[in-house]
């Protein structure tokens, strides 16, 4: 088994500014900083390498991604518009997405990194990757950023596995704790990919995500949304998983799956409410990892979203990334039992109930 690890110092460079977590300062908001600052990722990075984990993973260099491979997912006028702010301080590119100074190169750096991430697993240099990036994607559209995110890293991954790599289907299983909106827009008319969100009921974008959004034209049946209501814990995702997710994936045999990875479906996160632990995103990893080894050898992409308690995430993150690698550092998370015997962890009824309209969907599936 091989992991594959993207990583660059200047992902941390990408500069927010001072907000209030996403509120922009100003009275009578006293200056903060931005939820999306590279703290959490930071020690994430740290973790890995006082934990040896990081020796062990096969480091894949990023690359700045191309125009025409940026041009994959977004328009023109996008690209440009970013390009065009990128010497100035902090301004809102599109909707909550602040950009910096370099932020325009960095973004490239992020896509690009991913997409080296793709080809090497495409290529059978490792069996599946974690590109630890920064500024995230999956909320990005095609002519616009968005909820932090500047250009859509796994849906240009994914275009570009189609595109290039002669890969006829592809599957997404996003369980960041907000709406992959931006993965959806990108193949919601396509068969060729299978898109799985699995987030908290209408957090963000809250008009997206709902359970009705199932795909359009060819691509009708091959969009699936899981909006979990807030409070969901692991029992909650558990069954989501075994009872949708897995499924899904058996019923369309993708050739590579990516997963938008966010960790703030993690308790203790200042903006999601759910409350998965470093076993449950394990847990959920493997289930994954199965599927993939069943039917498209193992090839699993994980492309870094949200997560934004510093103190919890890195645990979460390298839970994940032990178990894509096989091993076992002998690191306990702190927070597991704390977080663990949270009440209502097990599965409640109104989740049941939730989960149980979008097992109708798995019908569509062919």
């Amino acid at each position: 088994m091989k992991t594959g690890l993207v990583f660059h110092e200047l992902y941390l460079w990408h500069h927010t500014g001072n907000h209030a977590d996403y509120i922009p300062y100003g009275y009578p908001v006293e200056p903060l900083n931005h939820s999306e600052s590279p703290d959490a990722k930071r020690r994430i990075k740290n973790l890995l390498e006082v934990s040896g984990l990081y020796e062990k993973l096969f480091k894949i260099s990023p690359r700045k991604a191309t125009k025409d491979e940026i041009l994959y997912f977004h328009t023109e006028n996008h690209f440009e518009k970013i390009k065009s702010l990128n010497n100035s301080i902090t301004v809102d590119a599109g909707i909550t997405a602040p950009t910096g100074i370099g932020t325009f190169d960095i973004a490239l750096l992020a896509t690009g990194g991913v997409l080296e991430a793709t080809d090497k697993i495409l290529e059978g240099k490792v069996n599946n990757a974690y590109a630890l990036v920064r500024p995230p994607g999956h909320h990005a559209m095609p002519n616009r950023a968005m909820g932090f995110c500047i250009f859509g890293n796994a849906a240009i991954a994914g275009k570009h596995a189609l595109k290039n790599k002669d890969l006829k289907k592809i599957a997404f299983v996003d369980w960041d704790v907000h709406h992959g909106n931006g993965t959806q827009a990108a193949f919601y008319d396509d068969p060729r990919a299978l898109t799985i969100s699995i987030h908290q009921d209408r957090n963000f974008p809250s008009n997206s995500g709902l359970i009705s959004e199932n795909g359009e034209g060819k691509g009708e049946g091959f969009n699936l949304n899981i909006p979990l209501p807030p409070g969901s814990g692991v029992g909650a995702y558990e069954e989501a998983f075994d009872r949708v997710v897995i499924p899904a994936l058996y019923a369309y045999e993708p050739e590579l799956i990516i997963v938008p990875s966010g960790f703030d479906g993690g308790a203790g996160d200042p903006i999601g409410r759910q409350m998965l632990t470093s076993e449950g995103f394990k847990s959920l990893t493997t289930k994954i990892m199965k599927a993939a080894n069943d039917m498209c050898e193992g090839r699993i992409l994980m492309t870094h979203e949200g997560g934004y308690s510093a103190a919890t995430v890195p645990f979460f993150a390298h839970a994940v990334m032990e178990t894509l690698a096989n091993e076992n550092m002998g690191i306990e998370d702190p927070f597991q039992n704390i977080i663990g015997n949270l009440g209502q962890q097990e599965l409640q009824p109104h989740q049941d109930d939730l989960i149980k309209q979008v097992e109708k969907l798995l019908k569509k599936i062919k």
